[in-house]
């Protein structure tokens, strides 16, 4: 995970990421808000010295400043009030007659963060009353309010304005999409961490199921023997003891390889995954379960990718073990048959079913299917016109290239 996150760190500017990534209810913004405020008032007493035909920045002046950099604290919380009492702060202080100064910047963050947070009609009608408003008290309204004297302004200075509103729309549409990619992005990175977390469960899941499946059936039917000839033949029962004995003993083996790649991740197992190099294993167990196995090889062998090869092991293991827990038959084939690109398999038994999972059912052959479509091949299992039943996996490889 943490490696995850180094790859996809954002590179920007920090002030940036952190408007990304808070959300309405937030904590209120207070650093930032007191800062904004103490700039606001400074300038705006530097302007006020700086335009001696506007009216003296007084109480009532101040006290509009600090109610709107006030207003500010409530932004992320309640952004479509804070945008239009922010707008309606500084027509009352323009029109009040102080001077033109930084006071422009209250509603510029506010309209700011209403825009990122997809407010956009609420702060482009607060700028648009803001500027309706401007246009009424600097061109017609002038004589009626303070300070005395006052002329109407010039229409020039409106381009100014114009341009000022059109960045601060700009700037916020920028930063409001730039959040919402952000926010797909990570999305997008949590869907697929979860995708993978489901695939290696899944395959956690599948792995022992093949594994356990094999081994229990064995120990059952030798169990079953063990049991039944306990007491008229003694040396039987122990030979089926011993079965179980070696069945477990390898299951439990393979089950703490596979646990040991959870325990380890990121660290190559310390076994080799079964391939069918181990075959004759398999026709051993199937053997002292009661079931006796015939193999044929077609074809050239050739080394298999490991993925390939663990496939057709357990595609074949647990075709035995169905052959095990719902054949009548006590005999199999199976051909294992190396073609040019694809390695194709076959399990065959003569039946009849014992019960009425036929060949087999849920998570069995499930688990051979998803095997064989990971590998982007195919599998059939059903029943034969004789009546026996067949398992056909065919599986496209690539030779493994030996040094």
């Amino acid at each position: 995970m943490d490696e995850q996150r180094r790859e996809h760190r954002y590179e920007g500017p920090p002030w940036v990421l952190r408007w990304a990534d808070r959300e309405p209810g937030d904590g209120m913004p207070w650093r930032s808000t007191l800062l904004l405020a103490v700039f606001v008032m400074v300038g705006s007493g530097i302007a006020a010295r700086n335009q001696p035909d506007r009216e003296s920045l007084d109480v009532l002046g101040r006290s509009l400043l600090l109610v709107g950099s006030a207003l500010l604290l409530l932004r992320h919380r309640h952004p479509v009030p804070v945008v239009f009492a922010a707008a309606a702060v500084t027509l009352v202080y323009f029109g009040a007659g102080y001077a033109y100064g930084p006071v422009f910047l209250l509603v510029a963050v506010a309209c700011f963060a209403a825009v990122v947070r997809g407010h956009r009609r609420a702060a482009w009608s607060a700028l648009g009353l803001l500027w309706a408003g401007h246009l009424l008290i600097a061109h017609w309204l002038y004589p009626h309010l303070p300070p005395a004297g006052d002329s109407a302004a010039p229409w020039g200075q409106e381009i100014p304005v114009f341009a000022f509103v059109v960045a601060i729309l700009a700037a916020s549409e920028l930063v409001r999409v730039r959040r919402e990619q952000w926010a797909a992005q990570r999305a997008e990175r949590a869907a697929a961490e979860r995708r993978r977390a489901d695939e290696e469960r899944l395959r956690i899941a599948r792995e022992l199921h093949d594994v356990l499946a094999h081994s229990i059936s064995v120990i059952n039917v030798q169990a079953g023997v063990g049991l039944a000839l306990l007491d008229t033949d003694p040396e039987q029962a122990r030979a089926a003891l011993t079965t179980i004995k070696a069945a477990s003993k390898e299951a439990l083996g393979e089950v703490r390889q596979v646990l040991d790649t959870l325990r380890t991740p990121g660290e190559a197992p310390r076994t080799p995954a079964p391939g069918l190099d181990r075959l004759v294993e398999l026709v051993d167990q199937a053997a002292s379960a009661g079931l006796t196995v015939r193999t044929t090889t077609e074809g050239k062998p050739v080394p298999l990718p490991p993925g390939a090869d663990l496939a057709a092991f357990r595609i074949v293991q647990e075709a035995l073990t169905n052959v095990v827990r719902h054949s009548g038959s006590r005999t199999a084939r199976v051909v294992i048959g190396y073609l040019p690109g694809r390695l194709e398999l076959r399990v065959d038994d003569d039946g009849p079913a014992t019960g009425d999972d036929v060949g087999g059912s849920g998570n069995g052959l499930a688990g051979m299917r998803e095997r064989a479509t990971a590998l982007g091949g195919t599998i059939e299992a059903g029943t034969r016109e004789d009546g026996g039943f067949r398992v056909r996996a065919v599986l496209p490889v690539r030779p493994k290239e030996t040094p």
